[in-house]
């Protein structure tokens, strides 16, 4: 998107001017998230990948995740990863 604008072309006196318009393409999955069982206790991790870097949030129900002692939150590219830890049934 950056790319869009006025493009000219200049050669002496004469000059072409034409406007470059970029559509930007949606966000996919292209890696989705797979169901995890774990043990009381663990720590798992989450993660699903992007068809580009964008930012995320993570949710359980309807209550977004913030980053605390229980939910660390990484994303490096176009991979997001949710890691919760000290697991209790009540996180399933």
């Amino acid at each position: 998107e950056s790319d869009a604008g006025d493009y000219t072309c200049v050669c002496g006196d004469e000059q072409s001017t034409a406007s470059l318009a970029v559509h930007a393409l949606p966000v996919l999955f292209k890696e989705e998230l797979k169901s995890e069982e774990a043990h009381e206790g663990a720590s798992v991790t989450l993660s699903c990948g992007l068809t580009k870097e964008a930012p995320v949030q993570w949710k359980i129900g309807p209550k977004v995740l913030k980053t605390s002692d229980k939910y660390q939150m990484r994303q490096s590219g176009t991979t997001a990863e949710l890691t919760i830890h000290d697991l209790e049934v009540e996180d399933a």
